[in-house]
């Protein structure tokens, strides 16, 4: 897919301080950005107007109906999701869509285990979530033959008729889990490349462990069948 179109997908709630800044940073490798706003209560959805996004509302439900809602709002081939808070660095976007476009890849990963992570280390609460994604991670690895190191990070890229053809179903952040868990059980190929994850800029994690655990648990052991 040498000469494949790009859209950069960028869910968002309540995220007016960098999401600007965000759209302005995939823009040169993107042909089109599309920002899924979560019935904001700030300006997030006029600024990414303003700055050149397309701009489509989610029905409230959470970042995974958000991500399920982009597939069949775009046509061009490659998908990339990005966080609207600045962990995740615009520049590594290349590196995500070249393994699809070379044609050795239909999901590529931005690896933290690779590339680092600011945001799972320091606190109990991190601590947990980095435990926790690695026991998935592994029972992942050991079920498919697969030698991957991050199942949950949300920066990646897919190929959208590969992403249409998952038949994704979570609301939550258990999508990213549900669409490596899902691409592999297809027989699709995924990769990895080494992204860094930087602390958050703007705004707070809407990852709560002690909310979400059983979600993600559930989610796991729905898809590993």
């Amino acid at each position: 897919m040498p000469d494949s179109r790009v859209t950069v997908v960028i869910p968002a709630k309540d995220e007016e301080g960098l999401i600007g800044e965000i759209v302005d940073g995939v823009k040169p490798y993107a042909d089109e950005v599309l920002v899924v706003d979560g019935h904001s209560r700030d300006r997030t959805k006029p600024i990414a107007i303003e700055h050149g996004a397309r701009v489509i509302e989610d029905n409230g439900r959470g970042k995974g109906e958000a991500l399920r809602l982009s597939i069949n709002a775009v046509t061009n081939d490659i998908l990339v999701f990005i966080d609207a808070d600045g962990s995740h660095d615009p520049h590594d976007i290349p590196k995500l869509v070249g393994p699809i476009r070379a044609g050795v890849a239909d999901l590529v990963i931005g690896s933290r285990g690779k590339g680092g992570s600011d945001e799972l280390h320091g606190t109990l609460e991190q601590f947990i979530r980095y435990i926790g994604s690695q026991v998935i991670m592994l029972a992942i690895n050991y079920r498919w033959g697969v030698r991957l190191t991050d199942s949950q990070n949300g920066f990646r890229a897919i190929r959208r008729d590969v992403a249409a053809r998952l038949n994704l179903t979570s609301n939550l952040t258990t999508i990213e889990q549900e669409m490596l868990m899902k691409a592999l059980k297809g027989g699709f190929r995924v990769s990895e490349v080494a992204s860094h994850e930087y602390e958050r800029r703007w705004g707070t994690s809407k990852v709560v462990v002690w909310k979400l655990w059983f979600a993600y648990v559930w989610s796991f052991l729905r898809n590993l069948i």
